[in-house]
């Protein structure tokens, strides 16, 4: 059975809307497969595992695949931030007031 599908320039869990980013980050953060099916309603314990091995079979091509996801989207967040300064100004601010109130 595949547990891994290339879609639209990304990886899925096969049969699903749900990213092998989600699991694979989940699981560096130590979060046991039945935590990831409890955050991931969509997918099944054998998905999980199976997406959990695909990565381990897979780690540096999906390493790479993830540290070159995090440089887009922090391009598309630099990008965003020039396209509309006052509104990022305003949310930093907002965010700095929120936590101060804390």
């Amino acid at each position: 059975m595949e547990y891994v599908e290339q879609r639209n320039g990304g990886y899925y869990v096969a049969g699903t809307r749900v990213s092998l980013d989600s699991v694979v980050i989940a699981f560096l953060n130590g979060e046991a497969p039945e935590g990831i099916v409890y955050s991931f309603e969509a997918l099944s314990l054998e998905q999980v595992y199976g997406a959990i091995a695909y990565y381990l079979a897979n780690r540096s091509g999906i390493d790479a695949y993830l540290r070159q996801q995090d440089a887009e989207f922090d391009r598309l967040a630099k990008e965003a931030r020039g396209k509309d300064p006052a509104f990022y100004a305003k949310m930093d601010a907002a965010r700095e007031h929120i936590t101060r109130q804390r």
